[in-house]
């Protein structure tokens, strides 16, 4: 049975996803801030809460010792901020921290062990708002941390063998808390992509940006 860690899994795409991974009969760590929520969520969709806040590298670090062996790592706690880019420093340090320091570390932490036994995979929960091509757009430090995620993406696939496979991907307008009511996809529709990449058998691709399934343009 393939272990799984999803971050910021308590609510939205992040339980989406591990709901979808536990229905492909994984067994799910669903990463949540706030243990008690994260424990009454995990018992209701039969996953097990492990207390992760992405922010914090002693949190980060605690978790990693608790959770043991993850064959598979799913990066997708956000924040979305508001105003412009350089309105808040503050803003952009948690920005930076969520969504480029945090899943650094984890992958740090936990690809060490999917190359020793020859089989990981790593799915960087990304936005349209990050690519160049569309135009690294969003509100606050938004975009600017999730493009950082995607050259994270990049340049941590290019060092690893083939048998580690370190994706992207772009779950579209999701009616999350983020996302808001007026959006066009459902959690699951959004987390669709994110759960094939995390079950990509061994011809499926790596360091790739996906959006429905397909390729997108960094």
């Amino acid at each position: 049975m393939k272990r799984t860690l999803v971050t910021g899994a308590n609510r939205g795409i992040g339980l989406a996803i591990a709901k979808g991974l536990v229905e492909e009969g994984h067994e799910v760590l669903l990463g949540a801030r706030n243990l008690e929520a994260g424990e009454a969520i995990a018992r209701r969709v039969g996953a097990t809460a492990l207390q992760l806040d992405v922010a914090d590298p002693v949190s980060i670090t605690r978790a990693v010792e608790q959770a043991g062996r993850v064959d598979i790592l799913v990066n997708n706690a956000g924040v979305l901020g508001s105003g412009r880019i350089l309105d808040d420093p503050q803003e952009f340090e948690a920005s930076m921290a969520v969504m480029v320091q945090g899943p650094y570390l984890l992958m740090h932490h936990l690809i060490p062990h999917m190359v020793a036994q020859g089989f990981g995979r790593v799915v960087n929960v990304s936005s349209g708002w990050g690519a160049f091509s569309e135009g690294v757009a969003g509100p606050g430090a938004y975009g600017v941390a999730k493009a950082a995620l995607n050259a994270l993406t990049v340049a941590t696939s290019r060092t690893l063998p083939d048998t580690v496979k370190v994706n992207a991907m772009c779950p579209g307008w999701v009616r999350t808390r983020m996302g808001g009511k007026g959006a066009s996809r459902s959690p699951e529709e959004g987390a669709d992509t994110a759960i094939w990449l995390a079950t990509l058998d061994h011809k499926g691709p790596t360091g790739g940006f996906f959006r429905d399934r397909k390729p997108i343009e960094w």
